[in-house]
């Protein structure tokens, strides 16, 4: 495929092999069998050079796009030439957002966000340069800092007892259940619901369906309410008159770190790196909470 792109692109069978470091000889014969495999001819051949047929032009294009597509592979895993693959638990989730942000401040760095179900393998192999998780416990031969503390709301349903109210404080949910439908034991984010239940008396059901049933079961269960993060993205129908409630004095606050390995970075974490320090990692928000181990 590249020598045939190489015969267009030089013109003959002479210029292409001079390009490709090989003998007019063998650009023939990949040439031909190339043509034997499509059962068409691709070129003219004539004295003054090659031209291509009506077939090797309807193929052109797509050579082209295959071997970009070859360069596009090579360069997902060659070390310093790959994008600056980042983890995330979701799409929807406030460090998807944050990446995006970086993003749009330097289009420079080529970005690919991945999500993975546990990131700390992949981060010691070196298949992933960064996650953003909250760190409950320190992790072998990686490193974390605290980079962006977001803020918890309540979302219930309109009859729900504390829909109306313009904020909600913690002590204000004890006696409410809250029903956050997917907590895994043993991961970071079962670990900061059990701290924040136990810190401020909660009640937490984990058990249930996944965002789209249980927005749904919100609007009609004045009883159930649930807790999102302030950048995580929810879309609803208007008929269903969910409310997003912020949660203050205090406002617990989601401690996002970003996690790394202690050796051989991407050359671009450290452009990452440096744009989270000079955010203002709580947003402005007043008295918060967060678990002691953050």
């Amino acid at each position: 495929m590249r020598t045939f792109v190489a015969v267009v692109d030089g013109g003959r069978f002479r210029d292409a092999a001079a390009v490709l470091g090989v003998t007019q000889q063998a650009v023939s014969k990949r040439v031909a069998a190339l043509e034997g495999r499509l059962g068409v001819r691709l070129f003219a051949r004539a004295a003054r050079g090659a031209s291509l047929t009506p077939d090797g032009a309807a193929f052109l294009p797509y050579a082209r796009e295959l071997l970009r597509a070859e360069t596009r592979a090579l360069d997902a895993v060659r070390a310093g030439r790959r994008p600056l693959r980042v983890d995330v638990i979701g799409r929807r989730l406030a460090p998807a957002g944050l990446l995006h942000a970086f993003s749009l401040a330097h289009p420079e760095v080529a970005l690919d966000v991945v999500t993975l179900e546990d990131a700390v393998p992949a981060l010691r192999e070196g298949s992933v340069d960064a996650s953003f998780r909250a760190v409950p416990v320190p992790l072998a031969g990686l490193a974390h800092v605290r980079v962006h503390d977001e803020p918890l709301e309540l979302v219930t349903g309109p009859a729900h007892p504390l829909a109306a109210a313009p904020e909600v404080s913690p002590a204000m949910l004890a006696g409410h259940r809250l029903w956050i439908p997917g907590i895994v034991p043993g991961t970071e984010w079962a670990t900061y619901y059990a701290d924040l239940a136990a810190a401020f008396g909660l009640t937490i059901v984990r058990s249930g369906p996944g965002a789209e049933p249980l927005l749904d079961t919100l609007a009609h269960e004045p009883a159930l309410a649930t807790l999102v993060g302030a950048g995580t993205r929810l879309h609803w129908p208007p008929d269903l008159g969910l409310r997003r409630i912020p949660l203050t004095a205090p406002t617990p606050v989601y401690p996002h770190a970003l996690l790394r390995r202690r050796t051989t970075p991407h050359p671009d974490l450290s452009v990452l790196r440096e744009w989270l320090a000079g955010r203002d990692r709580s947003g402005g928000a007043g008295e918060t909470w967060a678990p002691g181990w953050a």
